[in-house]
């Protein structure tokens, strides 16, 4: 089996696990799917669960797609891929829950493969998951990092710490000078020592998301909640718009390589609100989250 063929058998099962997890963990959503393909090359296949008991919205999504030219969001820090030939297999997904207590979470894991002019071909693989909350408690937010720092421990002493870091420096809204939410693991560009190692990770990142997230949807998702917190979730739920819309990569490079656009924009919320300096009330329970929209470190 090939190096390309092996990441897509692998990423077909976890998005299969992944939705079926999620299905048990709403009680009555089911996901909906449609297969597409790209007249450019490749294709995948999107699900998408829509009002379901916990779950207002989740998207989980499988492409296979392929080009003649990357497109500018891909050569921007790779410049020397321009104009290459290449490929990208991946698995995201985006969970908007209905309860406000119930964060939203993001994950993915992808693998590239270009060919440029004149040179040998090379790999790497990409990925990460996020949380988003919008009523943090301390305990689902440290356990959200633990998970994460303990799938890094076989690959290295400084493995989660760097994937930790990047996580916040990329999930940030600089327009907003605040943090899309409390952070988790980001990667991109990973090809060292070699391809099994580099696999392996992508493998611990995509499984270890179900370990992250579910323990807090069993705790969260029968939070009793009123339309204040309904409100504030909504509006905050702005945030996640804003960032993928004008910062995220890879809603440009979806966009810009002639991807499915349904499929690309699934990641946004079902509802969301925008309010004009909207602030606070000072001391309340929205006010707190500004508290956890700063890295720190979750663990000690």
């Amino acid at each position: 089996m090939t190096n390309v063929a092996a990441v897509k058998a692998y990423l077909l099962d976890l998005q299969d696990r992944i939705c079926t997890a999620l299905e048990s963990g709403d009680g009555a959503g089911n996901f909906l799917e449609e297969s597409w393909e790209r007249p450019e090359g490749g294709g995948g296949r999107s699900r998408v669960m829509k009002e379901g008991l916990v779950f207002e919205q989740a998207g989980v999504g499988f492409s296979d797609v392929s080009g003649n030219t990357l497109p500018p969001s891909a050569t921007a820090h790779r410049p020397e891929l321009a104009g290459a030939n290449w490929r990208a297999v991946g698995v995201s997904l985006v969970i908007h829950p209905r309860n406000p207590y119930l964060p939203t979470a993001h994950a993915n894991v992808r693998y590239f493969e270009a060919q440029p002019k004149d040179a040998a071909p090379i790999w790497w693989f990409g990925g990460g998951f996020d949380l988003t909350p919008f009523y943090p408690f301390d305990e689902d937010v440290k356990h959200w990092h633990r998970v994460a720092h303990d799938l890094c421990a076989d690959f290295g002493d400084d493995r989660y710490q760097k994937h930790k870091q990047w996580c916040d420096q990329y999930f940030y809204l600089k327009h907003r000078q605040e943090a899309r939410g409390i952070g988790g693991l980001f990667f991109d560009d990973l090809n060292e020592p070699d391809f099994d190692t580099c696999f392996a990770y992508q493998q611990a990142v995509g499984n270890g998301f179900l370990d992250a997230y579910l323990p807090i949807v069993e705790k969260r998702k029968n939070t009793p909640y009123g339309e204040r917190e309904r409100e504030f979730q909504l509006y905050r739920r702005g945030r996640y718009v804003e960032f993928n819309l004008v910062w995220d990569r890879g809603t440009l490079f979806g966009l810009q390589s002639g991807g499915r656009t349904e499929s690309i924009l699934m990641s946004l919320p079902p509802r969301v609100r925008f309010e004009y300096q909207y602030q606070p009330e000072p001391g309340s329970d929205e006010a707190r989250l500004q508290d956890y929209l700063k890295p720190r470190d979750w663990l000690k």
